[in-house]
This record gives C-alpha cells, structure tokens and sequence, in this order.
C-alpha cells in the first residue's frame, strides 16, 4: 500500500509549507545535509515530494541542482508542477520509476511511515543511488506519539532512532547516522495531540499567528545549530537520518 493522504490536506501544505516553522525547519536540516560537500552540479530526488516545498527551496538556494520530485498522488504531482520548476513524475517509492544509481542524492520527508512496506522502499533507495550517494531520511517519532495527526496525514506508524537505523541497515546502507529533532517544542506536542481534544483543522498543518511562529522558528534555529556542529538531540518529535550507499 503506498501513501493515502487526505486531499484537503496537500491544500493545506501548499498553503502553509514556506510560512510554517515545521516546514522551514525541515527543509533547512535536509538541504543542510543533502549540501554537505555536494558538488555544484548534483542530481537530486525528493522521494514522497508532496506539494514541492522542498524542491522550491532546493532550487531557490542551488539552482544548478538537477532535482526531480516524486509522489503518489496525483493531486500532489499537480501542485508541485504548478509550484516548482523541478521535474515532477508520478510513481510510489515502493517501485521507483528511475535507473540503477539515477541520483547522487535522495531525501524522503515524512513518506516511508505512510507506507506498509517501508524495507522495500529503502531497497529501492539504495539501488537507484549511485555509489556514495546520500539518503537524507526523516520519520515522526514513537509509536506512543500516534494521534489524530497521524491518521489525518496519512501515517500508519511512528518510529524511534534505533528502528530507523536497523531498516537501513537491513536495506543494504552502510555508514548511517541518527538523530531525534523537533526536541525543544516536544512537550507541547505531547500535551496537544495526547492530552487534549483534537482541533477542528483535523491535523497540526497550519500556520500559527506570526508571534507564535517566531518562537518555533528561534527553537529550531538553536536546534539547527547544535546538530550542525555535529551534536545530537536524545529525544524529539521527529527522527532524522543521513546514510551512505
């Protein structure tokens, strides 16, 4: 089964995804490490690319990228065309429509948890990037955290670091490094989604007003610089991954 998310809410990400601190803050840790000692003509795939946002910013900051975006919906493939510049193809991540070693680079964001065979994914990953190539890899983190959030975005399950690192393992990946982030705004997260009433907007995609969104944004900046001097964070809504073919 490949990703089965509401409609509604890849228009809601199309909205949201270059104004929401979430969004922001993801796709800086991603491009930070899909960058690191990248050459300036570089081929990169956004497997699971929803609506585009990352491929727009991937764009915006390396234009001389050559970056492909893939999704399983449709309704996502026609946002992304109509937001992006970046080649988009319509196709699962469990049976990618690309060549052996096709890119020195994958990122997939929040896609293999929607999937019921994320093992198969990773394989595929791993065949169509070319030797050394870089998997930049995130996933919501716990299963204890699943919540009304999770069934609206399309998410069968939640993963820990450990777990993460073994499927890549598993998939073939040799050096492969882990770690939780989204830690400073956790406790809100568990007080939201397990402590009170799920909101009426269905999930958590959406943008706070501009005084809220400056506090997310000043706690991710100061996450983004710890794990950009090579820290880790113990815990965290959200697991991130970087791995080598």
């Amino acid at each position: 089964m490949c990703p089965r998310v509401q409609t509604d809410e890849y228009h809601k990400m199309a909205e949201v995804e270059d104004a929401m601190w979430y969004y922001r803050a993801l796709h800086r840790h991603v491009i930070g490490h899909l960058a690191a000692g990248a050459p300036d003509s570089f081929r990169v795939l956004d497997a699971g690319c929803g609506t585009g946002g990352l491929l727009r910013r991937i764009l915006r900051e390396h234009p001389g990228w050559r970056a492909t975006g893939l999704d399983f919906s449709p309704v996502a493939c026609q946002l992304a065309r109509a937001r992006t510049a970046a080649e988009i193809v319509e196709g699962s991540v469990l049976a990618l429509p690309f060549a052996n070693a096709a890119f020195e680079a994958i990122a997939s964001c929040d896609v293999l948890c929607q999937v019921d065979a994320p093992e198969r994914a990773l394989r595929e990953f791993h065949r169509c990037l070319a030797p050394g190539g870089r998997l930049v890899l995130t996933m919501p983190a716990y299963a204890w955290m699943y919540s009304y959030h999770d069934k609206q975005v399309g998410n069968l399950r939640r993963y820990d670091r450990g777990e993460v690192l073994r499927m890549l393992h598993d998939a073939g990946f040799g050096e492969a490094r882990g770690t939780y982030w989204n830690t400073l705004p956790f406790p809100l997260a568990v007080l939201r989604r397990k402590m009170l009433p799920p909101p009426e907007t269905g999930s958590d995609v959406f943008v706070f007003p501009r005084p809220v969104e400056a506090v997310f944004t000043a706690m991710m900046a100061a996450e983004h610089a710890w794990l950009a001097r090579g820290g880790r964070l113990p815990f965290g809504n959200s697991v991130l991954t970087v791995a080598r073919k």
